[in-house]
């Protein structure tokens, strides 16, 4: 097993190609050699079954030189976003603020991890795009805030919602 995680961190720096057929071949003298694991070639067997059925895209990442090798690193952006996220709102849950606006925060404290941001950074280039940014984000809100306010006083909301019916469409 310690050879198969070898063939895979790949120091040799090969190829999809070549790190498939490396890997290829030890799974060959596993197969072989099955019968001399004991106790412990069912649990070889599973793990040549499921290789096989992920074997498809196992090996894509080593032909895009940037593609993380597992999702770790994935896993770690999003678990580190959520843990400063929770200090600095002082929560213990996920801020509600990032479904409304997690698209823009999660891009944000992404990028500052790559470089530090000068303030003409900040400046947008393409007006109409940052407009349809900030009017999705201000439409999102809207209707988190009346979610908000039907939830603290339905009566009282559905009220207001009638008035401005009533007003709307009868002339004064």
């Amino acid at each position: 097993m310690y050879r198969l995680a070898v063939a895979l961190r790949n120091k040799k720096g090969l190829d999809a190609a070549g790190v498939r057929r490396r890997y290829r071949g030890l799974l060959g003298a596993l197969a072989r050699h099955h019968r001399a694991t004991g106790r412990l070639s069912a649990a070889f067997e599973h793990f040549r079954k499921v290789t096989r059925s992920y074997w498809p895209g196992l090996f894509a990442c080593y032909d895009g030189p940037d593609l993380p090798r597992t999702n770790n690193d994935l896993e770690q952006l999003f678990g580190s976003y959520r843990y400063h996220e929770r200090r600095c709102s002082g929560r213990k849950v996920a801020c509600p603020g990032t479904v409304v606006r997690g698209s823009v925060r999660l891009v944000a404290a992404t990028a500052t991890r790559l470089r530090t941001i000068e303030a003409t950074d900040l400046v947008p280039s393409d007006r109409s795009a940052w407009r349809g940014l900030r009017g999705g984000l201000e439409r999102r809100r809207g209707v988190r805030t009346l979610g908000r306010r039907f939830r603290r006083d339905p009566t009282a909301y559905l009220r207001s919602l009638e008035d401005a019916l009533i007003k709307g469409v009868v002339p004064p």
